[in-house]
Order: C-alpha cells, then structure tokens, then sequence
C-alpha cells in the first residue's frame, strides 16, 4: 500500500494493516458490511487460561450488542442508547457540568495553596465525567473510586500488553467490575425510574447483553473524556500548543485547544476493523480476515508514528477530516461526542481560570499508551517563588 498504510506488529503474535490516510479510514468506517467491527473490543494480548477462568467464574460475558455489533440488531440498541444522548439532553447537562467543573477547580486551588502543588488529573479530570455520564443516563452515582480504577485496568487488559502475572490481577478486576455491573443492571431494570438499562431491558435486550453494553459504555463514556482533559491540561500548563495557560482562562481558547488535541493526539488515537471478504481499498487489494488499525487522530509515541504534531495529509489537525475522525464515523460514531467535547472545554476553562499563576512541574510524565488508548496519568502544577 502507499505511505497510507503499514504493517504493524504488536506482540509478536500477528500484525494488523495500519491505515494513516484520513481519506482510507473514512471509507473503511462507512464500508460495514465489508470491514466489520467484530474484532474492535477482543483482548491485544490472548487471554491466558487462567485469566479466562477467573472471568468465568464471575459469568464474564461480553456477546456483541454495539460497539462490535454487526448483526441487524444494531440500529435497534444504538437508537436507544443515543435517546439518552440527545443535542437536547446534552445541552441541558451544561450548567451541571460547569457546577462539577468550578467545584473540581476550586478545590484544586485550595490543594495548591495548601500544599504548593496539585495533580490535574485527579483533582479535576476524573470524577466529573464519570459524574455526568451516570446522571445522564439514570444510574446512580455511587462507587466512583472503584469504577475508575476498575476503568483502567479494563482498558489494560483488553488494549494492553500485561504478562501474565499482571493479566491476571487485571482479569480478578474485570471479573469484580462485571460483578458490581451486573448488580447495577438488576437493580435498574428493576427501579421505577427511567434508566438506560432499563430502556434496554424494554427494548428486549436480555441481561447478558445490557451488561457487556454497559461494561464498555461506562469505560468509554467517562474514561476517555477524562483522558482528553488530561492531555488538554498538559499541553495548556506545557505552553506547546501555542495557547497560555493565562489563555485557556476563555472560553473560546479552551475550544480551540480541546479540537487541536481531538485532531492530534485525541484518547481514543486508533481503532480496530476487520475485512470480512477479499476486497479493494483504494486500488489495494485486502484480503479475508486481515485486521486493520485505523489511526482517527495523530498518534504519537508507538513504534509505527512517524513522529511530530502534523497529520499525514498536512492540515495539521485544521479542516473538518482530521476532527472529525476523533470520534469515528458512519454507523459506529461515537454517541457521546458533543459530551466529551463540551466537557472537555467546560473543564479546561473553569481550571485556567481558577488556578492563576501556575506552571507545570513534571514536563515528562509516565504515559498511559495502549493500543488505542493514550494519556498522561498525572499533570502535576503548581507555583513556584
């Protein structure tokens, strides 16, 4: 193939046709029935034996429902879950979400005045999301700690490359995670109020299947926007994105920072697909079964990058195709978009505006890098005589 594609070893195990060209991913995600999603959510690195038995023992189950769906049941749950995601719902979400925002922010200032320092990610970038999306979609907020640390090693252990000692303490926190999920759907089918899982259960989606919805729902729905306010806080306090810190203060230079890095360097910086039949992309031949890795947005620090801020089409992440990919395209987009973005803008502002003066303290933080997951895991500021 052209420089639009490489060939990318992973483990050693396989290797997936890498797609650069924003133009050839686009297409794959508006070809379905040709590139089919049903290899988007399998583990990076096989489960061990071990792994897997500790994951039955706990009725683990994650049968297609969205996400890697490709049967004519899709549309069906899609339809539902996007009813709780609404332009509308979203819109009136706003100034709940700047409540949490100002409240995350101003206990931030308290810590650095305090203690001189404070770490974004988990001052301000975690529980908001997570707040939100539960709201949002009916289910009580409850258990946050649990559910973000259950978040992250979902994400290792599916997207990851752990070995085998640490597969398996990542397999004992899935398979509690699918426990308190599971609770979570009886209970909430079960409640008089109206709920996702509940609509679900209306919609004849039995519980197995509710609950590999939500599995990765709760994941996706606040992880990654955590995620993306992690990385626009670290770029604002590192000054490289040719916006202050004093800048991301307005409203309208937070926005610009967030799409900048949604068209850069966004959370969700890859995906997966895989050809269902011997075809054609754009004048290459593909075969049956071969696995493809997507690049929606600039993906830095893995063997394959080529290195630097710029896309491979040049426009540097300027124009509507770079942005847009962020979130995916065609059927399978991201139904919590306008969400993450809003979110994202809502928490960077009301941040810079309330922690005046400071500066980044650890310019090279580790790094969470999965496959199709990355963001630095601290954002140490704070102010310095």
């Amino acid at each position: 193939m052209s420089a639009a594609a490489a060939t990318c070893p992973y483990t050693g195990q396989g290797s997936y046709t890498v797609l650069r060209d924003p133009d050839a991913v686009r297409e794959v995600l508006h070809r379905p029935q040709e590139f089919s999603p049903t290899n988007a959510l399998l583990a990076v690195t096989p489960l061990s034996a071990q792994s897997l038995r500790v994951l039955q023992k706990a009725r683990f189950a994650l049968p297609a429902v969205l996400a890697s769906n490709d049967s004519e049941t899709h549309a069906g749950i899609r339809k539902v879950v996007a009813g709780f995601f609404t332009p509308a719902k979203v819109a009136a979400m706003e100034p709940r979400i700047r409540g949490l925002a100002r409240e995350a922010a101003a206990s931030a200032e308290l810590m650095v005045q305090a203690r001189g320092t404070v770490d974004l990610v988990q001052a301000v970038a975690a529980n908001p999301p997570a707040i939100v999306m539960l709201e949002l979609l009916g289910l009580p907020v409850r258990d946050l700690p649990q559910l973000k640390s259950w978040s992250l090693d979902s994400l290792e252990l599916f997207w990851g490359w752990p070995d085998a000692d640490r597969q398996l303490e990542l397999a004992h926190s899935a398979a509690d995670f699918y426990r308190w999920l599971r609770e979570l759907v009886l209970d909430s089918v079960a409640s008089p109020e109206a709920n996702l899982f509940k609509a679900l259960a209306q919609h004849g989606v039995r519980t197995p299947e509710i609950c590999s919805l939500g599995y990765f729902l709760l994941i996706a729905g606040q992880e990654t926007t955590t995620q993306l306010i992690s990385t626009t806080l670290f770029r604002l306090a590192e000054g490289s994105r040719g916006i202050s810190w004093s800048e991301g203060s307005s409203a309208t230079k937070a926005r610009d920072l967030v799409r900048h890095v949604l068209a850069t360097e966004s959370s969700v910086p890859t995906w997966r697909r895989m050809a269902l039949r011997d075809t054609e992309l754009h004048g290459r031949p593909v075969l049956a079964g071969e696995e493809i890795l997507l690049e929606l947005t600039g993906n830095h620090g893995f063997p394959w990058a080529d290195g630097g801020n710029t896309d491979p089409a040049g426009r540097d992440g300027q124009g509507p195709t770079p942005y847009g990919l962020a979130f995916g395209s065609g059927i399978h987009r991201c139904l919590g978009a306008k969400l993450a973005e809003l979110e994202a803008v809502v928490l960077v502002h009301e941040t810079a505006a309330a922690l005046k003066g400071v500066r980044l303290l650890d310019s090279n933080p580790d790094w969470l890098r999965l496959l199709s997951f990355q963001a630095p895991r601290t954002v140490t500021v704070g102010r310095r005589a």
